[in-house]
Order: C-alpha cells, then structure tokens, then sequence
C-alpha cells in the first residue's frame, strides 16, 4: 500500500495538469499506470529502487502514450541528479546497453526503433539501470526493479486505445 502512494506522488510531481484530471490505470507491483483524459496521455511509471551518490530529485523511468501525437511506448527516464554536459546516459537491461538523447536532468530514447527495443527489453528483464556522470564527477547510477513494468506498459496503452 505504501509504495500505491509513493507512486501516486511521484505522478502528481510528475504531471503539471490539474490533479481531478489523472485516473489510476492500476499498481503493479513497483510500477504504476496513470491516464490524463484532458490532455489526452497515458504512462506507465516507476521510481527508482536504488540510487549512487547523494540524490537531488526523486528519479524515475516512464513509458508515455500520447493519442493526439501520434506517439507510443515513448521511453523517457528523470536522473536522481544533473549530469555533466559530456557525459553520456546508457540504459542497460539484461546485457543490452542504449544510449540515450538527453539534457542535464532528463533522458529519451534516439528514435521509435529504440524505444520498441528498450520496452522489448524491459518486458524480458528483472532490472534496469540507468547510468551517467554527474556534474561533480561521480558516477550517477539508479535502478529499477521491473516486475510489473509490462503489465503496467499494456494498462498505460489500453488507458489511451480510445482517447483522441
């Protein structure tokens, strides 16, 4: 029950719309599935479970639908502190390794094809890390537990198969 409210704030933080807008698509286990019928969007999300160094936000990875867009399965993930401007952000899920777009703070996969092998990945994997090189140097390192990321994917894409 405590992590349905922990993953119910992370949303809130999250998501700038008003909070009457968001409906809970579900919890499952670690990860969470979330509509926004205004905007219209959907996601799946979870916070990290472990993280190196010293955070300065709370980290998360989602799995964004946005109808209107045109967009499905778009991987995004929040580092747990800025990441130094030369440094590159690298998912690793069981043995396979991508390089994300990324700004200071955030992460995106590269492309469509990208974001279908990482969320292939995630179905078939246990874990994820998420890693970079923070401004002071130091390694940036935060881990997901992905029990519960496909179901909660599969709620996310459902919540928005009727929303235009």
């Amino acid at each position: 029950m405590n992590k349905l409210y922990i993953l119910l704030g992370l949303a809130i933080s999250v998501i700038s719309s008003p909070l009457a807008a968001r409906d809970s698509l579900g919890i499952f286990n670690s990860w969470g599935a979330f509509r926004d019928p205004e905007i219209p969007r959907c996601y799946a999300i979870a916070e990290s479970e472990e993280i190196t160094g010293k955070a300065e936000r709370k980290s998360f990875a989602t799995v964004g639908f946005w109808p209107r867009r045109a967009i499905r399965r778009q991987f995004h993930v929040r580092l747990s502190r800025d990441r130094s401007t030369n440094s590159r952000v690298m998912v690793s899920i069981a043995g396979r390794r991508f390089q994300l777009t990324a700004n200071r703070a955030d992460g995106w996969s590269q492309d469509k094809r990208m974001d279908a092998a990482i969320i292939a990945a995630i179905r078939s994997a246990t874990s994820m890390t998420v890693e970079s090189v923070g401004r002071d140097g130091k390694p940036i390192v935060d881990a997901y537990r992905l029990r519960g990321a496909a179901t909660a994917i599969d709620a996310a894409s459902l919540g928005c198969s009727r929303l235009r």
